[in-house]
């Protein structure tokens, strides 16, 4: 697809990329390589009949605090229409810490939910049909912990593995580039990624043991092109050790799971959707051999978090409908409406169901659903959509001549190239050639509206309490006995090449027990050690 001559008056895409005032074709009409919806390279979407068979799964992330609170939450959005759960963290969860930790002081339940046993996973799902709603949680480092407590708190209600559905996040790279809740090195924590691969290939085979994770490469200052070639980098890492570890492709891969931002940028952002379901089918199919299914790129997207304002608080609610048109439109399989107060709190009960209602208008009343891949053809999309995957491979490249991601974070180049990014687009807003509605033009010099903190200091002493109860209660012996077999099965993990025995078995085990994450965590550490940037 090419584009007409540019002109004196051209512009640019937030990612760079020169956009003419008209786009026309060179050689009559779209070439048919762009190829139907449902086949390879799934351009045009994973599904041949997209929204018309099923609708995306409106999938609102939410944390607050008490698992009691978040579940009270988790109810309130399924009652207003929501079709899947989405689960936010605290610090201290993340970052393999129990509340009663000097070092979560503070902490206890501020960003998310706080768990630290499995019994705080059981309030935190009561009522729940796990069997038939399927929950995503936002969680890295610990992730292998918090898949062990959501299977255990299914089965402890008679329900088997089998019937589970959900993802856990555990993408680790991305957290060394750019979100920071890492507790251990590379190596053993991507042996442990592998490891969850083969527990859910083989026992919770509709469990998604990964999202690998653009959205907070985007929310750190990235632009699209460099959203999508450094995740591409990333899950490649992962397709990787996962086949030395031993894995065919075609067991795991098609339960991969991605996750990537939007932004306001409607063209931009379809053109990225579309480019990264070709780029995946291709490197999958050219690296590793693998089958359609496993070349099927499946994603969760978020609207940016990032674009959200403090000024005008409101002007958010229209940011969030462009983001979601933008998103169906390039075909995302789920998708996370924020709330238009995000920039101040934690959204309000309000803002949520607003959100989650922007998401009900686009799907029931845009249209957008009528048709697949409706923007396919267009001169503009389709130059687009060609451009944004040349430059992000072109970038991947660049990453993958350094040896891969983790040879490329131990560099700093993700680092470095998201920083000037982000460094770029902030003089761009204060020069004014970016402008920002209600920030840096159309002000109205009010104040941003303040919304109530919840008392912190009070919940972070009942989850003192709930956590010392548990320990009081349980058998000492039994934790004790459990962790130890961690501990003895950990040092391969930090071997490259070592043969290793299965470490999820041992981890359920603690968590019924009821071993803490910090517990669980703390022999890791003893284990493994700590990793520190460079």
């Amino acid at each position: 697809m090419s584009q007409s001559k540019p002109s004196a008056d051209e512009r640019l895409s937030p990612s760079g990329i020169p956009v003419a005032p008209v786009y026309r074709p060179a050689e009559g009409p779209v070439p048919a390589t762009l190829g139907e919806p449902g086949q390879f390279p799934f351009t045009r979407g994973v599904q041949p009949t997209m929204y018309r068979g099923r609708l995306w799964t409106m999938r609102q992330y939410a944390g607050f605090g008490t698992a009691q609170e978040t579940n009270a939450r988790f109810k309130l959005l399924l009652e207003a229409g929501q079709t899947g759960l989405s689960t936010a963290f605290d610090l201290p969860t993340q970052m393999g810490l129990d509340s009663d930790s000097p070092r979560a002081l503070g902490e206890v339940g501020r960003v998310g939910v706080a768990i630290d046993t499995v019994e705080d996973l059981h309030l935190l799902l009561d009522g729940i049909p796990l069997d038939r709603v399927s929950t995503s949680m936002t969680i890295n480092a610990t992730a292998a912990v918090l898949l062990a407590m959501y299977v255990v708190v299914a089965e402890e209600r008679g329900i088997p593995r089998a019937k589970l559905s959900g993802t856990i996040q555990n993408d680790i790279l991305k957290e060394y580039i750019a979100r920071g809740t890492y507790v251990f090195p590379p190596e053993p924590s991507l042996a442990l990624i592998a490891e969850t691969f083969r527990f859910c290939a083989a026992e919770v085979p509709s469990f998604n043991p990964i999202s690998i994770s653009g959205y907070h490469i985007r929310e750190a200052g990235a632009t699209a092109v460099q959203e999508l070639a450094f995740t591409f980098a990333n899950a490649l890492a992962y397709v990787q050790r996962a086949v030395d570890a031993g894995l065919a492709v075609d067991a795991f891969a098609p339960r991969l799971s991605f996750f990537f931002a939007c932004h306001n940028d409607l063209f931009e952002e379809v053109a990225k959707f579309r480019a990264a379901r070709r780029m995946w089918a291709t490197l999958m199919r050219e690296r590793f051999g693998a089958g359609d299914a496993s070349c099927k790129m499946r994603f969760h997207t978020q609207t940016g978090g990032v674009t959200l304002q403090a000024q005008q608080p409101l002007n958010n609610v229209v940011r969030v409908a462009v983001q979601t048109l933008a998103a169906t439109l390039g075909g995302t399989q789920s998708l996370h409406t924020n709330g238009y107060d995000e920039a101040l709190a934690l959204p309000t009960a309000e803002a949520a169901t607003l959100a989650l209602r922007t998401q009900q208008v686009v799907a029931y009343e845009s249209g957008v659903a009528q048709t697949v891949d409706p923007l396919a053809g267009s001169y503009y999309v389709e130059a687009l959509t060609d451009e944004v995957e040349r430059r992000a491979l072109e970038l991947l490249a660049q990453v993958e001549a350094l040896g891969g991601s983790s040879p490329a974070i131990e560099a700093g180049f993700f680092q470095e190239e998201i920083g000037r990014s982000a460094y770029e687009y902030q003089l761009s807003v204060e020069s004014g050639a970016t402008v920002v509605v209600g920030v840096n033009k159309f002000g109205d010099g009010e104040a941003p509206p303040i919304i109530p903190a919840p008392d912190f200091a009070a919940l972070e002493q009942g989850q003192r309490e709930r956590l010392a109860a548990v320990k009081a209660a349980r058998d000492a012996a039994a934790v004790a006995a459990a962790l130890d077999a961690i501990r003895g099965a950990a040092p391969a993990y930090a071997q490259p090449g070592a043969a290793r025995a299965p470490l999820m078995p041992l981890i359920i085990d603690a968590v019924k027990a009821r071993a803490t994450v910090g517990e669980i965590a703390d022999v890791l550490r003893g284990v493994w050690g700590e990793y520190r940037p460079g």
